[in-house]
């Protein structure tokens, strides 16, 4: 990074030497993840900033989702991390477990109007009572499905659990072995698999008491068989099937774009991303959330969606916290960000871009936020579901079975017993 130093030039005037000196503008570094969208935003946004701050620059670093966690446990490691960084809500144990990962936010409160946020979603931001990180928005996976083609197979977009299950078979018979109701990669089918057995159960997938997964393993077989269930039953493709398209974001394989892959479980932030690729005039369309008869929580995961923190090894944390709040609470930068980073949490930002409608109710990320607010949840997630190792196990466990090399009862007694390494190390 650059230190801010006195630049000495020298002119002759009148035949005078004199000298005049200049500060070189301070320079930061923001980092985040995302699609093509988001990027113009937040350029867009950083541009409006430097307008009006012209003794602060700013120099963006911009991934895709793939391998941005690694970049930044990389940059974290040798204390090269960017000063504001779009962050994680799963992130946080692992980069500030005591919480002195990051700056604390409340030490530049008279810079950033944490007032804006609700008390709830600031909580979510913090380790061990410290404001790490300020929620940009709040996200939860729900059901978006192509009501064209639904709309061809003949169905209503499916209700509860055994009707989307049913489902797969007329897809198959009325449009083809390529078509299929659903598509889901191993992160969705963790969370999806996680709502079922919440309703059934009312057990939350991690028991951070005692530092384990708190499914029995009777109920860890059920839960890998659920997506047997689903991939025997041709609602979903499986993930070596997937695979057989290449290495690509979902929204970006050609049989989402062409519609053979009928819907998504996903979250509601992102789902414009899904929508917008698909082939014209194909549209997404909300879906109802599948209920079990008799549940009293729909074991939404609900968390949020990004988060904006400071790095611990800023050397212009005022000015870190003078972009933060520019581009969540200033006119100028919350404008040019609209709905990108879904809809703001900022009170100031939502209420201004309601007001102007730029958050309109048909939006399929804003039709999402409201169905979310009406669904029954008891039960929190926590933030070590998310854990990566964790993710990448279930993967390994899903590849196997998909491949034939592991039983559903092999995958489920592998994972159970695999977990509880890496949940201790991740808890200790």
């Amino acid at each position: 990074m650059k230190k801010i130093k006195k630049i000495m030039s020298f002119v002759v005037i009148g035949g005078s030497l004199m000298s005049t000196g200049y500060v070189q503008a301070d320079e930061l570094r923001m980092s985040w993840w995302g699609g093509n969208s988001r990027h113009e935003a937040t350029n867009a946004a950083v541009k409006a900033f430097e307008k009006k701050y012209p003794d602060i620059a700013v120099k963006t670093e911009y991934t895709g989702w793939g391998g941005h966690l690694e970049r930044l446990t990389t940059q974290i490691a040798g204390n090269t991390e960017p000063d504001v960084m779009q962050t994680n809500w799963n992130w946080l144990p692992i980069f500030s477990k005591d919480g002195d990962g990051y700056k604390d936010l409340t030490e530049y409160s008279d810079i950033i109007d944490l007032s804006q946020f609700p008390e709830s979603a600031l909580k979510a931001g913090q380790r061990n009572g410290v404001q790490n990180a300020i929620p940009i928005s709040m996200a939860a996976r729900i059901f978006y499905y192509n009501k064209d083609t639904w709309a061809r197979a003949g169905l209503d977009f499916p209700t509860t659990w055994e009707e989307l299950m049913a489902a797969g078979a007329i897809f198959q018979e009325k449009l083809g072995d390529k078509f299929f109701p659903m598509v889901l990669e191993g992160n969705d089918i963790m969370a999806l698999n996680r709502s079922y057995m919440i309703q059934k159960y009312g057990i939350p997938f991690i028991d951070e008491k005692n530092k384990r997964i708190a499914y029995s393993e009777e109920h860890m077989i059920e839960y890998f068989q659920l997506y047997a269930d689903m991939v025997a039953n041709h609602v979903i493709p499986s993930s070596k099937y997937i695979a057989s398209f290449g290495a690509a974001n979902l929204y970006e394989y050609k049989p989402w774009i062409n519609g053979e892959w009928g819907g998504i479980y996903m979250w509601n932030s992102a789902i414009n991303k899904y929508n917008d690729n698909l082939k014209p005039p194909m549209k997404m369309a909300l879906g109802p959330y599948l209920t079990k008869t008799g549940a009293t929580d729909a074991g939404l995961f609900y968390k949020p969606a990004q988060m904006f923190a400071i790095g611990n090894n800023t050397d212009y944390p005022e000015d870190a916290a003078k972009l933060i709040n520019f581009v969540l609470n200033d006119p100028d930068g919350f404008r040019a960000m609209g709905l990108k980073r879904g809809v703001p949490l900022s009170k100031v930002a939502r209420d201004t871009l309601v007001a102007e409608g730029v958050i309109k109710n048909k939006d399929l990320a804003v039709a999402g936020l409201n169905y979310i607010n009406v669904l029954p949840k008891k039960s929190g997630v926590s933030q070590y579901f998310e854990n990566p190792k964790l993710h990448d196990l279930f993967e390994e466990m899903q590849q196997d079975m998909d491949h034939g090399n592991k039983t559903v009862e092999e995958a489920a007694k592998t994972f159970l017993k695999k977990s509880k390494r890496i949940l201790r190390k991740a808890m200790k």
